[in-house]
């Protein structure tokens, strides 16, 4: 392996001072023959500027921290891959770490990014104690929660409107002729679940109907088809279920089914986020869609105002997605569908 190339070595091949090479790759004045001198020799000599030692210099690394629990749920990595996207369009890189749901794993990694010198933080499903928030505060790292409320954190987040999503899927249950209506639920230590709970139980009681049952599918496939068999095992089983997720309802249609149940004939089922899998023939299910897309830009939107030094507060914006009508449920009765 040969010896690192440096900016002085660059310099001398292109006839300019060290100072000039650190302007040009700096984005610093330049003027475009030295700029166009200096990129030349760097090319030729195969140069690479250490972004991380001209952030500690600078402050600025053009570096997002992105932090994520889980990428088995399928939602995630398309939401993963739309944030990296839309940030390298602004002439951001982001650096990603994967975190078990807990205080410990989240604060070493919220250490790691610091350590980065990372210009902002979006946590994704993740929460944030008050210590690591206070410590961001002080390291004047702006950090937006994608996809997980926090009230009282402080911290700027961004979801669906998961309560409405939640209300309008159960009802379309109860206009499909649905009476036995259970709800899986996603993990209640995360708003996300609790919101889209409470949805279904405002939904049932005013449509005077009593939850078939309720329980916590913890957003993990095998507790949610373990969870679908229990129901379905006994003399009166369900007729609709809504789930927390497409995550989690396409483990209780492959349970459900392997039961010898039809669906949605024998039991109907509505699922959360809509995920590209959520449309394949095999599942065809009826969900709620996540608008991604728009969620992705008020992220980033609120993020790059911190970053830029936009007066901002912290708030958290809903947006509203869809009921999407596949064949995992019937439609309303009297509909055409």
């Amino acid at each position: 392996m040969g010896a690192k190339i440096t900016s002085l070595q660059v310099a001398k091949l292109a006839g300019v001072s060290q100072s000039a090479v650190s302007r040009v790759f700096s984005g610093a004045s330049a003027s475009p023959e030295t700029a166009k001198k200096v990129k030349k020799a760097a090319k030729q000599l195969g140069y690479r500027p250490n972004v991380l030692a001209r952030a500690m210099i600078t402050g600025k690394s053009r570096i997002i921290g992105l932090i994520v629990a889980y990428l088995d749920n399928q939602f995630y990595p398309e939401a993963l891959e739309r944030l990296s996207n839309a940030l390298q369009a602004q002439g951001y890189h982001i650096l990603i770490f994967t975190v078990p749901n807990s205080t410990d794993g989240i604060e070493s990694v919220v250490q790691d990014l610091l350590d980065y010198q990372v210009e902002g933080i979006i946590a994704a499903s993740v929460s944030m104690s008050s210590g690591l928030t206070d410590l961001c505060v002080k390291a004047g790292i702006p950090v937006v929660l994608f996809n997980r409320g926090q009230p009282g954190s402080g911290l700027s987040a961004v979801t669906s409107a998961n309560m409405k999503g939640a209300a309008m899927a159960t009802q379309a249950l109860i206009d499909a002729g649905h009476q036995r209506i259970a709800h899986i639920a996603g993990w209640e230590g995360s708003l996300t679940g609790r919101d889209r709970q409470q949805g279904f139980e405002e939904a049932m009681s005013n449509a005077d109907l009593t939850p078939f049952a309720i329980i916590d599918g913890m957003y993990k496939r095998d507790i949610a088809a373990a969870t679908a068999r229990q129901l379905m095992t006994g003399e009166t089983h369900p007729d609709a279920i809504f789930v927390g997720n497409d995550h989690m309802a396409f483990a209780v249609m492959d349970e459900i089914r392997q039961m010898g149940f039809s669906i949605p004939n024998d039991v109907a089922i509505i699922g959360y986020d809509d995920v590209p899998l959520a449309s394949w023939p095999a599942y065809d299910l009826t969900t709620v869609r996540q608008p991604v897309n728009r969620m992705v830009e008020a992220t980033i939107e609120t993020l790059l105002s911190s970053i830029n030094g936009q007066e901002t507060y912290a708030q958290t914006i809903e947006i509203e997605g869809p009921l999407i009508q596949r064949g995992s449920s019937l439609p309303p009765k009297g509909s055409s569908q």
